[in-house]
């Protein structure tokens, strides 16, 4: 259990944060940004549910994806280091499950002819929003993990990626299966 008494600490003032192992690193640290990025996807995800409580399916699988994140949160925190006890790490299984999550939106969607636009409905709105973001917060992680010194867990750049689906799919599931996507004409405007 976590236990947060004192909220400011100014152990921060000098630019630089704790990571979980205790070692401090410069704020700007690309494992900083990966988390940060990551923390950034799920408030955008807290804002898509302010418009999903009518659907409570969707809001439940979004109520997981908020929970894995901050499950990927604590995994970035806590590099792997070679003769360390291990802490929480993204599995695949939850990967798996959010896999089974778009199989299940995605059943229900109407034929894709176009790509979608952004819009439709404010739920769709927000989560191609929360969308970019994830995405983001994937090629940050990715960039981590391809740095020599630094160790980024498989599963948790495969919940990015997948993550970034169900999003684009629960868009869709939003706009009524499909039917109110706003599609892509190209050349329209000229």
């Amino acid at each position: 259990m976590v236990v947060l008494n004192r909220i400011y600490t100014k152990t921060g003032d000098d630019g630089t944060t704790a990571l979980g192992t205790g070692e401090r690193r410069p704020k700007y640290d690309l494992r900083i940004e990966a988390y940060g990025t990551v923390d950034e996807t799920n408030a955008a995800i807290g804002v898509v549910r302010l418009h999903t409580g009518e659907m409570p399916e969707l809001d439940a699988m979004l109520g997981r994806i908020q929970n894995d994140l901050f499950d990927l949160g604590a995994d970035l925190a806590v590099p792997e280091r070679e003769g360390k006890a291990e802490r929480l790490r993204v599995v695949a299984s939850q990967v798996e499950r959010l896999e089974r999550d778009i199989d299940t939106l995605n059943d229900k969607l109407a034929p894709l002819t176009s790509f979608v636009l952004p819009g439709g409905t404010p739920a769709a709105a927000h989560l191609h929003v929360a969308r970019t973001i994830c995405r983001r917060a994937e090629r940050v992680i990715v960039e981590l993990a391809a740095q020599p010194s630094e160790t980024v867990s498989a599963a948790g750049i495969q919940y990015m990626n997948r993550l970034s689906d169900f999003l684009f799919v629960a868009s869709r599931a939003v706009n009524g299966n499909g039917v109110g996507d706003v599609l892509w004409v190209p050349g329209q405007n000229r």
